[in-house]
């Protein structure tokens, strides 16, 4: 049973009395919106999964368009158009504050912490501990991270807190949110270091596991409706099923703790 069924089998009354214009009996809506989302990459396996069983359900179009957060900040307040934003939410809470989404729609998705990724069928390596993971960094020959998202701020900060910051500045490849871990799968780099839900769903990457506890961080993921949305009430109830409890075997599988 996919996140949908469970949803429609778990609404509460109000819920379900809202979502009954949407979903009627025969699963699919007399009117077919297009739904436009702005999305940080580091959900996108869960993203696109969730989406595509919401239109599989409602009938409704999704377009969802993937880029760092900061970008998708900048186009918002520049008066981009879109229905849907999904965010970190620092981000989102600022953008909410500047009145571009509806605070009362707001949902937290879940959240994830940093990971390792190597090429497929490369040795994978140790970070089991913080002496492990320093070691592993030390001795990479490249090292690839998002260079204006959240967990590549994050990882760089963390290369300064560990004492090797300068000797690493040869070997770091600061990337691109949509080609951090597509640029190990090419074996262009040896390794990223990027939040662990980005890695999901990557032809020709294997995990190595996730950053030692003592150095990890959670970045979170949330959504909002965009006060000036073309297609409200469709993108209301994608908000609505993107946060809640019955998508949480979805997020679990692509690498999002459910919140």
């Amino acid at each position: 049973m996919d996140a949908l069924a469970v949803f429609r089998a778990t609404l509460t009354i109000p819920v379900a009395i809202a979502f009954l214009p949407m979903l009627p009996a025969e699963g699919k809506i007399a009117y077919a919106a297009e739904i436009k989302i702005l999305s940080g990459n580091g959900g996108r396996a869960a993203v696109s999964e969730l989406c595509s069983q919401f239109e599989r359900a409602t009938g409704h179009k999704v377009i969802i368009q993937f880029e760092v957060n900061a970008e998708l900040k900048r186009k918002i307040e520049a008066g981009e158009a879109f229905d849907v934003a999904i965010l970190n939410p620092p981000v989102l809470d600022e953008l909410i504050g500047q009145g571009k989404i509806v605070a009362a729609t707001r949902v937290n998705i879940g959240s994830a912490g940093l990971g390792v990724a190597v090429r497929s069928g490369a040795p994978k390596p140790d970070i089991s501990s913080v002496e492990a993971f320093k070691r592993t960094l030390s001795n990479a020959t490249s090292i690839a991270f998002p260079e204006k998202g959240a967990s590549g701020v994050y990882f760089v900060s963390l290369l300064d807190r560990l004492g090797i910051a300068d000797v690493m500045k040869p070997k770091l490849r600061p990337m691109p949110a949509e080609d951090t871990v597509e640029i190990v799968a090419r074996g262009e780099v040896e390794m990223v270091v990027v939040i662990a839900s980005r890695i999901v769903d990557v032809p020709g990457v294997d995990p190595a596991g996730l950053l030692p506890s003592e150095l990890q961080t959670t970045i979170g993921i949330a959504a909002g409706l965009s006060s000036n949305a073309g297609e409200p009430e469709a993108a209301k109830a994608l908000v609505r099923f993107l946060g809640a409890p019955a998508a949480a075997s979805v997020l679990k599988a692509k690498g999002i703790n459910p919140h």
